[in-house]
């Protein structure tokens, strides 16, 4: 920066560039282009670290965003410079309109990625329609290459559809098709080089995610695997793992055996958080806006929509949140006893 300054040219275009919203920058400067909306709280599953047990108490659907207010809301945000926005849930392939919104948020001007994250039971079926509307980009949630363990993990069954949808997702030409896997001890940490394995002759990016602590979850540090432990137990496989370049805001470290078509990347929010880079925020189905995935304060951008507030009114609430977001997450040991929502209705 200090270089560009000081060059006439560069002086020019720091004073004429196009200012990035000051809403959707925070106090640390930190520019959000990227936001993740969920479109429902239900779930075909019920997988161990994301939703307690007995389930949760679901928000009544009168109190969910309407497929309109998620347009209006995404329009604002993109009117504002987010160029990125993923569909998440619960699962959001289970929402009927799915398709729709997909095909109205490729209507706005200025968005450059509609990305959706799945656990993949739906998605062989929908993601032709899906590509049609004009989704760019597919992440399947898969923590386990063992059919019946993943009945053991998810409590339902479903495998062979999840990789129906994987391949499906691949023979469409997304790539790479991104396959989140959460890394928990005594469940699936023998299952790394598998991983790793299947990303050998398709393009895959398998992202191995560290466990994270949610409300409900019994998350107990033991549980975790680290980065630094899965990286050894893959080298001792494939010590000619290489490194990927990544961009500034990628939440991923990305790593590639040469010669294998796909490649492999960790998400370290628990060893080595990248909240300084954190380019996201989140709107929940229930309409509530939260600028940390583990921070506990929200504000209801459903309520001032229905209450008539103009879109100005409605850009200053936003930033007024995001200019409250704190620098870092509050570190594992103090958010696993931190009151947050259960990962499911994030």
């Amino acid at each position: 920066l200090q270089e560009l300054q000081s060059s006439g040219r560069g002086r020019f275009l720091l004073e004429h560039a196009a200012p990035f919203s000051a809403f959707l920058t925070d106090s640390f400067g930190r520019q959000h282009n990227y936001l993740r909306i969920s479109l429902t709280e239900k779930c075909n599953l019920r997988c161990q670290y994301c939703m307690p047990e007995e389930g949760v108490q679901l928000t009544p659907k009168s109190e969910l965003l309407t497929a309109q207010e998620i347009i209006t809301l995404a329009r604002l945000f993109v009117k504002e410079g987010v160029e990125k926005i993923r569909l998440t849930g619960g699962e959001p392939l289970i929402r009927p309109d799915v398709v729709d919104i997909v095909g109205q948020l490729y209507k706005l001007e200025g968005l450059k990625t509609i990305a959706v994250t799945t656990n993949g039971i739906n998605l062989a079926r929908l993601l032709p329609r899906l590509k049609e509307a004009g989704l760019n980009a597919v992440n399947i949630s898969l923590d386990t290459l063992v059919p019946a363990k993943f009945e053991f993990i998810v409590r339902r069954k479903g495998f062979h559809k999840v990789m129906e949808g994987i391949y499906k997702a691949t023979e469409l030409g997304y790539c790479p098709v991104k396959v989140n896997c959460v890394v928990m001890r005594g469940f699936n940490e023998d299952e790394l080089l598998g991983f790793v394995d299947f990303t050998k002759d398709l393009p895959l990016d398998v992202r191995f995610i560290e466990y994270m602590p949610f409300d409900g979850n019994k998350w107990n540090f033991k549980k975790m695997v680290s980065y630094k432990e899965m990286l050894d137990t893959i080298k001792q496989r494939w010590p000619e793992l290489e490194k990927l370049p990544c961009e500034a805001s990628s939440t991923a470290k990305s790593y590639k055996v040469p010669h294998f078509q796909g490649q492999i990347s960790f998400i370290t929010s628990m060893s080595e958080h990248f909240c300084g880079s954190c380019n996201r925020l989140r709107i929940t189905a229930d309409g509530n806006l939260k600028v940390c995935l583990f921070g506990n304060s929200e504000v209801s951008l459903r309520d001032h929509l229905r209450s008539g507030a103009s879109e100005e009114e409605l850009v200053q609430i936003i930033g007024a949140a995001v200019s409250r977001k704190k620098k870092q997450h509050a570190g594992m040991f103090n958010i696993s006893q931190m009151k947050n929502r259960p990962m499911i209705l994030i």
